[in-house]
Parts: structure tokens; C-alpha cells; sequence
């Protein structure tokens, strides 16, 4: 008999990308988070991060929830989300409030981030994070907790993560068509570095390059917090279309033989091996190298958009420990040392740490946002929180905008706008 866990005890993550859904499952047992799995499906609907066929994202959606909860014997009513792409954008903002020579409290920590948040933000683009980066008090900054100390003024530095309304709506209707309430939204690579990164690398410098099918997503740490996040229109899909292109063969089996057979360069493979491809029932033998080379091609090509972003950002001077890199778009051979060589910075693959009830999600790049999204999901339903409605910690606020534009009426769903 399979054993149900309490719907109000599960926390599900759902990574939406454009070619997969990675739906990861976790429970709380005694205060205690416990990943019960993970579970892979095909994303239909979605380009770049964003939805282009409502009905086929939702049945893909749909689709995903069903095996999961068959394959971990659970009850999904919500689910935690991520969202990418080159429309989600970031930005250092300040706030300020007085507290009159009184202690600060949590209320003062809610009053000195909204103020902080509340700047202009286009009609077309909505704040899904708002990450606190440091406080002041009376001038003295670097102070991470604030709450019980004395002064006059509480200032706050954040990073504000924003995207497009409409890209955020349409994956939120989605969710709710397929049956399934939406949580939270979170921006993948944000997700990802809860699940992949020490505390040691958030504090001294990193760069997370999250590799998915349509985008790629970056995000870099300096003391702790984010200090630049952004989304690029180019991922594993590319790789792929070049592929079918220069074999002449169907996209299918072009992402077959790049899983099986690809790498990064040509110099990574011997000058006579063969591998095997098939079109239209008809096997052919071709070299790898010549696959090797139609990818290098790209790869160099992709390694220097990111280094461009890297230098754009004053990347090299944030990320003193090095690249992580993660996704699916990550597991292509050879690609951590190619970005080494072309980067100058030392660069691991990486996938989710410290994972318990679960092996073949530890160092699993695939995973990664599915995993962070759960912890984030832990995160906001446990009692580390400032007030019932506000969660701290790299993640910012639990946002409100998701209730404003959805409004669940019995029959149906209406969307508004504020």
C-alpha cells in the first residue's frame, strides 16, 4: 500500500522550462524537510521561458502533476514555481524609515523593505523578489540582523528581482487550469543556488549559469546576497537545432545523440569513432568528431555571451570563488572545462547538497530549481519567519501581486490588474 503523506505536509516544486518539467516532492516529518523525489516529464507549450500554447502547457502541466503523485503516492494541491528568461531583470534599490531611538522590531524590518520596494516599476513588469542585502543605523551599514538594536534611522539595501506581467500570468493561469494552486513564483537560478551553493561561496563571490532547454539564466552572490540576476534568450534547444541542421537529421534525434554522444569540442573525442544515427528507419554511421564540431561551434559562441555578461556586470570582480553551473543544458560533456578555459574562472557542475531521503537527486544538475523551489516552499511554511505574512532570507518576501492578479471565482478564474 502506497503511504499518502498529509496534503498540508507536502511541498512540491515545478520546474516549468521549455523542454522538461521537473516536478521534485518534499515532506515535513517532525519539523524536519524530507525530499520524497523527483520526477521528470516533457514540457510542451513553453519557448524561451515563456508560454506560447496555453492549452499545451496546461496538459504538460497537468500530465507532470499526475505522475508525481502516482509515482510518490501524495495529494498535490499547490505548488511552488519558477519562472526564466531574458525578460526577468534585477536592480539595487534603498529604503529608509525612522524609528525614533526605540528598538528596531520586525514591523520596522516590514516598513524599511516596502519602502525599498516601493519604487517605479513599469506597468508591463511586476517585483517577484525583493532581497534584503544589508542594513544601517544611524550610518554604522553592514548589519545583516537589525531587529532588537537602538537608533533613529533603519536603511536597507536590496536586490529587486522584476519580470514581465504577462509572462508571469499566463504561467500562473496555466498552474491553475491544470488544477493546482500556485504558492509562490520563483526566479529558477534563485532556486537553484538554495540547493547547490556553500555559504561560503554566497559570501565571497560566485556565479550560478542555470542551462535550460530555451534560456539561460544567471545570477551572481557577493556577501551574501544577490548582486546581479539576469536571463538570456539561448539554451540546450540551440545546441540541438544546430545539431538537426548540420546532420540533416529530426530534432528528436538530434537531442538523442547530444545526450548519448555530444562534447563540447572535438579535440574530447577520437579521430575515428563512429556513432550510429537514424532517419526515416534508415541507419547511418557518421564521425563524432563532426558532431563534436557542429556543437564546439556553438559552444564557443554561447561560453562568450555569458563571458560579455560577466564583464557587463563587473562579474570578474564579484565572483571570486568561481562559476557553478547547473541545469539540464549543463551535463554536456566537456562544457565545465571549456567555460573554464574561456572564462578564467575556476567552474564546477552543480547540483542540489545535503539532500535527505533522496540519492539520485545529490549533485543532479536536472534538479536543481525543482529542489530549491521545495526548501524555499520549507522555508516559508516554518516558524522562522519575522510575521505570519513576511519570510526573510534569500528569498525576500512572500509576494502579494500573485493573489491580486488571480482571483478564484467558483466556475472559473478572473484576472485583474491593479
Amino acid at each position: 500500500m502506497i503511504r499518502r503523506g498529509h496534503p498540508e505536509n507536502i511541498i512540491v516544486g515545478l520546474d516549468v522550462g521549455t523542454t522538461k518539467i521537473c516536478t521534485v516532492v518534499g515532506e515535513v516529518v517532525s519539523g524536519t524537510l524530507a525530499f520524497r523525489g523527483m520526477h521528470i516529464s516533457s514540457s510542451k507549450g513553453m519557448r524561451k521561458g515563456a508560454v506560447v500554447n496555453m492549452e499545451e502547457t496546461v496538459q504538460a502541466v497537468r500530465n507532470a502533476l499526475k505522475e508525481a503523485e502516482s509515482s510518490f503516492g501524495v495529494e498535490i494541491n499547490s505548488v511552488y514555481v519558477s519562472i526564466s528568461g531574458a525578460h526577468v531583470k534585477g536592480s539595487h534599490n534603498c529604503g529608509a524609515a525612522g524609528i525614533a531611538g526605540r528598538d528596531v522590531t520586525y514591523a520596522d524590518v516590514d516598513r524599511v523593505l516596502d519602502s525599498a520596494k516601493a519604487v517605479y516599476v513599469p506597468l508591463d513588469r511586476e517585483v517577484l523578489h525583493v532581497v534584503p542585502a544589508g542594513y544601517t543605523i544611524d550610518g554604522q551599514n553592514g548589519i545583516k540582523d537589525p531587529v532588537g538594536m537602538t537608533g533613529e534611522r533603519l536603511e536597507a539595501k536590496v536586490y529587486t528581482v522584476t519580470g514581465a506581467v504577462t509572462s508571469m500570468q499566463n504561467l500562473l493561469k496555466c498552474c491553475e487550469k491544470a488544477g493546482v494552486e500556485v504558492a509562490d513564483i520563483v526566479f529558477g537560478p534563485l532556486a537553484s543556488a538554495e540547493a547547490i551553493l556553500t555559504d561560503d561561496e554566497r559570501e565571497l563571490g560566485v556565479a550560478v549559469v542555470d542551462i535550460g532547454g530555451g534560456t539561460t539564466d544567471i545570477i551572481l552572490y557577493k556577501d551574501g546576497c544577490p548582486s546581479h540576476a539576469c536571463g538570456l534568450a539561448v539554451g540546450g534547444n540551440h545546441f540541438t537545432n544546430d545539431i538537426a541542421v548540420g546532420l540533416k537529421i529530426p530534432v528528436t534525434e538530434a537531442e538523442r545523440i547530444k545526450k548519448c554522444f555530444g562534447a563540447a569540442a572535438m579535440h574530447m573525442v577520437g579521430d575515428s569513432e563512429q556513432i550510429a544515427i537514424v532517419h526515416g528507419g534508415q541507419e547511418r554511421m557518421v564521425l563524432r568528431r563532426h558532431l563534436a564540431g557542429i556543437i564546439q561551434a556553438r559552444t564557443d559562441e554561447f561560453l562568450d555571451l555569458i563571458r560579455k555578461e560577466f564583464i557587463s556586470c563587473s562579474g570578474y570582480d564579484i565572483a571570486s570563488t568561481g562559476v557553478v553551473l547547473t541545469g539540464g543544458g549543463a551535463l554536456l560533456e566537456g562544457l565545465s572545462s571549456m567555460a573554464e578555459a574561456a572564462w578564467g574562472l575556476p567552474v564546477r557542475l552543480g547540483g542540489p547538497m545535503n539532500i535527505h531521503g533522496v540519492q539520485d537527486m545529490l549533485n543532479n544538475p536536472i534538479c536543481s530549481a525543482g529542489a530549491g523551489l521545495v526548501l524555499h516552499g520549507f522555508e516559508a511554511s516554518s516558524e522562522r519567519m519575522y510575521s505570519a505574512d513576511a519570510v526573510r532570507g534569500v528569498f525576500g518576501k512572500i509576494k502579494d501581486w500573485a493573489k491580486e492578479i488571480l482571483k478564484i471565482k467558483k466556475g472559473g478564474i478572473e484576472y485583474v490588474r491593479n
